[in-house]
């Protein structure tokens, strides 16, 4: 997968400030139980993660090994195992907060960059939810 028109949509979206913090917004209002999940977070230290995983998920989503190693730790910190357990039925709320911000925050998204996105991100959400 070519994920090279998605990573320049996603720098596009990085340069709002509020591209993350309204991810955020919308990922907590789709259910009050997500909204528990980040009762206790470090706001700073999260949206920094955040940036990197979608990074790193679009260079996974690309066939890159690069970012296998990583994937796999992040994928335990949220296996149910995990230090920060997200359940399988999650990754649709993540999903679609996410897709919300990026048609926000992406002047030049189309549909067919849109089902690029998805395509790629379930390709992380599906690894993630393999291991959960």
């Amino acid at each position: 997968m070519n994920t090279e028109p998605i990573q320049a949509s996603y720098g596009r979206c990085l340069r709002d400030r509020n591209f993350i913090t309204g991810f955020y917004q919308r990922l907590q209002g789709k259910d009050p139980r997500v909204e528990q999940m980040f009762a206790h977070t470090d706001w700073p230290q999260q949206q920094k993660a955040l940036r990197r995983g979608i990074s790193a998920a679009l260079t996974f989503a690309g066939g890159s090994n690069i970012v296998q190693g990583m994937m796999g730790q992040m994928a335990e910190v949220h296996s149910r195992r995990g230090r920060a357990p997200v359940p399988p039925d999650y990754y649709t709320y993540w999903m679609d907060s996410l897709m919300e911000s990026v048609r926000e925050h992406d002047p030049k998204l189309t549909p067919k960059l849109e089902a690029a996105w998805r395509d790629a991100l379930e390709v992380t959400c599906r690894f993630f939810i393999d291991r959960y």
